[in-house]
Order: C-alpha cells, then sequence, then structure tokens
C-alpha cells in the first residue's frame, strides 16, 4: 500500500510507520497536525515543530497543518490535510492504541475519501508495545498529566530499567501504561529507521500545579554513534 501516515513524532505514530515499512508498504508522506488547543482529542500540540527533524531523518516527506483543536471541528482540518495528497496514497495510517475516539472518526475520513486505514497497533497490550519499542527505539516523555509522575519524569528517556517503575505507577495509580488517556505524552529522538538521531540540546521544564511539559528551544539531527 501507499501510505500517509499521520504522525506526531510520538512512539505510537513513529511505531505505526515503522511496521508499515517493515511489512513491504510505502510510506509516502507524513501529515502532522499542530493543534492550539493542549487538551485536543486528535492531536498533540507538544514539540510539533520538531517533526520536521523527524521526518528529515527518516527521508520521508512532511505535510503540516494546523488547527484550533476545537473538538470535532478540528476533523475537517485532518480531511483537508488528507484529502490533498489521496491521489498519492491509498491508505492512512494512525497510531491509534486503544482511542476509540481517535479510530472511529479516522476510519470515517477514509471512508469518505475512499481510502484503506492501518492502524496495526490497535488493541495491543502495551506492554507487548513498550517491549517493542524498548528495542531500538528511543523514547523521552514530554508531557506528564497523571497521578505518580512527577517532574523528574520530563525529559526521561524509557529504558529497560524504569520501565518497571513506570508499570508499578501505571497500576498504582490507574493510568493507562500506554497514555491513551492523555496521561503522557512522548517524543522519539531514534529508531532504527532513522539515518541521524535528534538530539535535545536546549529545554525547559514547564511545571503547573500537578501537570507538566518539556519545552524544547534547541534540538538538531545529528550522527548516530
Amino acid at each position: 500500500m501507499k501510505i500517509a501516515a499521520l504522525f506526531s513524532g510520538g512512539k505510537d505514530s513513529t511505531l505505526t510507520v515503522y511496521k508499515a515499512i517493515q511489512e513491504g508498504h510505502e510510506v509516502k508522506f507524513l501529515i502532522a497536525l499542530g493543534s492550539e488547543n493542549p487538551d485536543s482529542y486528535m492531536f498533540q500540540h507538544l514539540n510539533l515543530g520538531l517533526t520536521k527533524l523527524q521526518s528529515e531523518a527518516l527521508g520521508i516527506p512532511l505535510i503540516t497543518k494546523e488547527t484550533k483543536g476545537v473538538k470535532e471541528e478540528e476533523l475537517k482540518d485532518l480531511e483537508e490535510a488528507i484529502d490533498s495528497v489521496k491521489d498519492q496514497v491509498n491508505c492512512v495510517s494512525a497510531g491509534a492504541l486503544a482511542s476509540k475516539y481517535q479510530y472511529d472518526r479516522v476510519a470515517n475520513i477514509c471512508k469518505k475519501l475512499g481510502l484503506k486505514t492501518y492502524t496495526p497497533l490497535w488493541q495491543m497490550d502495551p506492554e507487548k508495545e513498550w517491549a517493542q519499542l524498548l528495542s531500538g527505539f528511543k523514547v523521552v516523555i514530554v508531557k506528564v498529566a497523571a497521578g505518580g509522575f512527577g517532574k523528574e519524569w520530563l525529559g526521561t528517556e524509557i529504558t529497560k530499567e524504569n520501565f518497571e517503575k513506570l508499570k508499578s505507577l501505571s497500576k498504582k495509580h490507574r493510568f493507562h501504561l500506554g497514555f491513551e488517556g492523555g496521561e503522557a505524552e512522548t517524543l522519539v529522538l531514534d529508531c532504527p529507521l532513522f539515518k541521524k538521531r535528534l538530539e535535545i540540546k536546549e529545554s525547559e521544564k514547564i511545571w503547573e500545579g500537578d501537570s507538566g511539559y518539556l519545552l524544547i528551544e534547541k534540538a538538531e539531527l545529528v550522527n548516530k554513534l
């Protein structure tokens, strides 16, 4: 299939692109929507500018579009972005893991435009997803908004060592281990597909009450070690 991949730069959308290519599909475009609304039901709003660097690292063209992030209305912006490339692809991928809200809306847009959907992570056990990510992906947490998460998690890479702590927090505080309820957001700095890796040069931890995010002020692509 020729795929346009909905892409935020986080773990789910990046792993989806990886799986598509591993299965022999051609990922023609990455589509990234930047939401003005931090509580968007569909899109990340943090550090979306870094998707340009990830696009370069992957060697896949990036299409970006801004949205105000108003519930349901933001779907029109997504449809317009997909419609702009529908003549060059026959499928759209999404990193939906457990959010039926996202899964259904992407599927409905694709059906309307006559495109297939590719969602290899759908209903995957989050521990299974993390097992795949921990074998070659460099994933850092860039936002936390759930009980058990403190400021120290911002900018932290998830490794095999601290994953057990993350899993324990998930059980204790009853949040989704794959962060499908908005408990956290991630950024992929490296994966087997990247020709170069992202390196964060300047960042600031912003903490507001019981949640916070990592504001990345400067990042660049560097050669892999």
